[in-house]
């Protein structure tokens, strides 16, 4: 679905009370620009409204819990929206999962009150980033995984993802350019596991500046190779440079697995 021209103008019919819908979706962001609405690009917010447009014929805003850049998937990303009460929330659930393409889920739909605020009322947001330790590429896992060939030292991996741990300056670690009000952030949890040729790393906070996660691991993954000490990590976070750190890992590793509120 593409829209032309700007962003489109929502209207809601104001003739009956609104009904408020929190979605729990999972997708695959292969296909797509991320999460966000763009001018002229195929998102996964622009084809759930195209879904939501075509089940109640008018256009519906929907606001989502964060934003995933491209190519990132999720398994637990929370939407919402206001409609008139013309359907039970159990139709608009099976109706949006008939109208939207394979690779976008809604996993569950429920009523909330009417000032339920995906992106505000969050309280821990929780990512998984996935490498694929061997030396060729799986044709199964390729869309998911960033193949990592050679040794990594797990263990200096898991000393530098428990120094995450706490409330830092994370500016070095975002992308520039990006417009945030602070760049601290609180990390609850950071460590590592090994599930056969898999490290998955997991990572759960406060909240998540633009491209954090996956600058992260590149970090931890240049620890692992032997590049860089462990001890980077405070030091990162200490200097607050973004040149300092490396190019931020492959989005395809990256899941949105959970958000909390």
């Amino acid at each position: 679905m593409h829209f032309a021209g700007g962003e489109p103008d929502y209207q809601l019919n104001r003739s009956l009370r609104p009904m408020r819908i929190k979605l729990t979706l999972e997708y695959d962001g292969t296909s797509y620009s991320g999460w966000q609405w763009q001018a002229g690009q195929d998102s996964i917010q622009a084809r759930i409204e195209a879904a939501l447009q075509q089940l109640f014929g008018e256009k519906v805003r929907l606001y989502g819990a964060g934003r995933t850049d491209a190519g990132v998937h999720a398994l637990g990303q929370v939407a919402a929206f206001s409609v008139p009460p013309r359907f039970e929330v159990g139709e608009v659930h099976r109706a949006l999962n008939a109208l939207l393409p394979r690779d976008i889920v809604v996993r569950d739909a429920v009523e909330v009150g009417e000032d339920f605020d995906p992106r505000r009322a969050a309280r821990c947001r929780v990512y998984e980033y996935r490498i694929l330790n061997q030396n060729f590429a799986s044709p199964f896992d390729y869309r998911y995984c960033w193949l990592v060939r050679g040794p990594l030292e797990q263990d200096a991996m898991a000393t530098a993802a428990r120094l995450f741990v706490g409330e830092h300056d994370f500016a070095a670690f975002r992308s520039l350019g990006s417009e945030v009000t602070t760049t601290v952030r609180h990390i609850y949890y950071s460590a590592w596991r090994r599930e056969g040729a898999q490290l998955i790393y997991r990572v759960e906070g406060s909240g998540f500046l633009r491209h954090m996660v996956r600058t992260m691991v590149a970090t931890m993954v240049e620890v692992g190779r032997g590049k860089l000490a462990s001890d980077i990590v405070p030091r990162l976070l200490a200097g607050g440079d973004r040149a300092q750190a490396p190019a931020a890992a492959p989005a395809r590793g990256l899941f949105l697995v959970e958000v909390r509120y």
